[in-house]
């Protein structure tokens, strides 16, 4: 058993915390129970170490099968190595070591979709990572993160994407301008969700939503700039019927995904 919070081992885990060490090594960090099924379950290539402490192994039975049919080892540690290691408070007993495996924008537009999700300068990683475990609830084909948008990898996207990062493709793209023409050559319309746009209402009703749609998100304080707005083929808003002041972007985008997911099966 791992039980030294200070070894050289725990401490390079624990680094990956960081984006110049997830950058440097090509790994990132994984928490929990959940995450760490979704990823044994789904891309069990991806995970390079794991750790539990034996309580927690005992517990989640179902992990620890997972494992051995993904031939994982798993590395016992203590409660104090966990919370060394762990990004959060509570860890619940689970911390594993991937690899980052981002998509090409290039082979998610070859795949054909017809709902995609794109983040410009989405900065805060709950909502980044709420947006992603909301596309693959809607069953959108892939999500693309741009600009300046928070890097993908950060512990508290792939915490708030409870696993659902590993269910779909997931790309970084240097800038808007790029994944806008492969929107437009892949024949899907670009719809940005911005308060100034048109009642999504509306847009229902006129069967606008049941077109193959890329839907563009941004910054969660200053929204999409007036430039990033005219690349879009039309901008489209969220009514806000009682008297809350605004709707959190997360929220928002669900609300926008679902409609879109409703209207291409109806």
């Amino acid at each position: 058993m791992l039980d030294n919070p200070r070894s050289p081992r725990v401490r390079a885990v624990a680094k990956l915390a960081k984006r110049d060490a997830r950058t440097e090594t090509g790994l990132f960090l994984l928490e929990g129970p959940q995450a760490v099924s979704e990823a044994l379950t789904f891309r069990p290539e991806l995970v390079v170490e794991l750790y539990a402490t034996p309580t927690a192994l005992d517990r989640y039975t179902d992990i620890a099968a997972s494992a051995v049919a993904a031939g994982v080892e798993v590395e016992f540690v203590s409660e104090e190595v966990l919370d060394a290691m762990a990004d959060t408070v509570t860890p619940q007993g689970f911390v594993a070591v991937c690899h980052q495996f981002p998509t090409s924008v290039k082979k998610i537009f070859a795949a054909e979709p017809t709902l995609v999700v794109i983040l410009e300068e989405v900065r805060d990683p709950g909502n980044a990572g709420t947006i992603i475990r909301a596309a693959d609830a809607a069953g959108a084909d892939a999500v693309i993160l741009c600009g300046r948008s928070v890097d993908l990898y950060n512990p508290k996207v792939i915490r708030s994407s409870t696993g659902s990062i590993f269910h779909l493709p997931v790309a970084i793209a240097a800038s808007l301008e790029d994944v806008r023409d492969r929107v437009r050559t892949s024949g899907l319309q670009l719809l940005a969700a911005d308060i100034k746009g048109d009642d999504l209402l509306t847009a229902r009703n006129e069967g606008v939503l049941a077109a193959p749609t890329a839907w563009l998100f941004g910054n969660e304080a200053r929204g999409l700039t007036d430039e990033d707005l005219a690349k879009a083929d039309r901008a489209i808003s969220v009514p806000i019927y009682g008297h809350a002041e605004s709707m959190n972007l997360a929220t928002a985008a669900s609300v926008c995904l679902y409609e879109s997911a409703f209207a291409q099966r109806s």
